[in-house]
């Protein structure tokens, strides 16, 4: 196999998602030799504000979100861009959008009249709530979705409130369903040779991330509730503080909980009734976290660490970002490539997760600026260098020059 060929080499993606989800997509398919092609909106993806920190004028987030496309400004408030986005769809394998449902029929763009041009187009709509249903038209960002989809219900200690999950949940697991779907729609199109829609919201992405807590739910008829840093359907398995930080522990299975007693000093409590099998322990977790608990808070995490793992019992100490970043085997290339951007430098990013003996993902191309290819995408289009200078003068596309975008020299507050 020739390993400079990208799995999706010859695909091409029209992104006009904007924020977390849909971009995120738009860069794992890029990043497995797709042809991305962001289509920015005049004052650019949302996402570039999601800040501090800033790289330049835009997030750190969106640069992490980003790679391996290229940018082309379009208002798509004026016909003439409307055509463009038009044209481009034409010879596309994929649109991907993130508007609320019935926004891209508004604008002249929606799946029935991109297909009727292009029978072969995937079409990819991102939506918070889903297409169907009275939350259909709310809004909906990543914490709000958390919100209505049970998940923060879940999340945090038993006695406190409720809390967000610390990363986008629903954003990222919505990226990686488009991803899914989009891919098993190319399959699909191989046999079939016909493209078509394929709807993810992030609500229903969020449920399928719980089906573990959901599926108990629908057998029990009792919500999970918050458990901190537990697992409701096992015991021992969560963070017990040591002398000196936190060491998470998962010594359920029944030897590991065995010796897990022996280590600890404390072997009449494997013999406990309340705490002999998983059943009991997971009902006497407070009693069993409250044993467990004074004895870990005697030595230091490390110490803890040695002690266990030379019982082959599960652990790990809780560590925070500054402390992995120092990690050479974890701080490589291999997992956070560093893209250089000539505008702006050194940009950053996290490697894909899925590897390809044949086909290794390429992160190859730093996300870009607003415009930053409107010329060249619109040159490959078809259009006269004339045609395009007519099109930024009326403000139809805008281009990046020299760290300026040309036709909109506003900067971002």
């Amino acid at each position: 196999m020739d390993a400079a060929l990208g799995v999706l080499d010859g695909i091409r993606i029209l992104d006009l998602s904007q924020g977390a989800a849909g971009p995120v997509a738009g860069m794992v398919l890029g990043e497995y030799g797709a042809e991305v092609i962001k289509i920015d909106p005049p004052a650019g993806d949302w996402g570039r504000g999601l800040g501090p920190p800033f790289l330049d004028e835009d997030a750190a987030a969106y640069w992490g979100m980003n790679r391996n496309k290229r940018s082309l400004c379009v208002n798509l408030k004026m016909p003439e861009g409307v055509e463009i986005v038009r044209g481009l769809a034409r010879h596309s394998d994929v649109v991907l959008e993130s508007f609320r449902p019935g926004v891209m029929d508004r604008l002249g763009m929606g799946y029935e009249v991109l297909a009727g041009e292009q029978p072969g187009l995937i079409y990819c709509a991102i939506s918070a709530f889903g297409t169907e249903g009275p939350w259909r038209d709310k809004p909906g960002v990543d914490g709000i979705i958390q919100a209505m989809s049970g998940l923060m219900s879940v999340t945090g200690e038993p006695a406190g409130q409720p809390v967000k999950v610390g990363v986008p949940a629903a954003d990222m697991t919505a990226a990686l369903v488009a991803v899914q779907g989009i891919l098993l729609a190319v399959l699909a199109r191989m046999r079939s040779g016909r493209g078509q829609r394929v709807d993810v919201s992030l609500l229903d992405s969020l449920f399928f991330l719980q089906t573990v807590p959901w599926s108990m739910y629908l057998v029990s008829g009792a919500s999970p509730g918050r458990q901190g840093s537990a697992a409701p359907y096992s015991a021992p398995n969560e963070v017990y503080p040591t002398q000196d930080g936190f060491l998470m522990v998962a010594a359920y299975w029944p030897e590991r909980w065995k010796r897990l007693t022996r280590v600890l000093g404390c072997p009449d409590l494997a013999d406990d009734r309340r705490f002999s099998d998983v059943r009991g322990r997971v009902t006497h977790r407070a009693a069993l976290f409250a044993e467990l608990a004074a004895r870990f808070r005697a030595r230091t995490t490390a110490e803890w660490q040695r002690l266990l793992e030379a019982e082959d019992i599960l652990c790990a100490p809780v560590m925070e970002y500054d402390h992995l970043a120092k990690l050479e085997h974890v701080m490589n290339p291999d997992r956070f490539p560093r893209l250089q951007h000539a505008a702006v430098g050194v940009t950053p990013g996290v490697a894909m997760p899925a590897r390809l003996a044949d086909h290794p993902a390429r992160p190859g191309r730093p996300a870009p600026l607003t415009g930053e290819h409107t010329r060249e995408i619109l040159t490959e289009a078809g259009y006269a260098d004339a045609a395009i200078d007519g099109l930024i003068r009326a403000g139809v596309v805008q281009q990046w020059v020299g760290g300026v975008n040309a036709g909109n020299a506003e900067k971002r507050a």
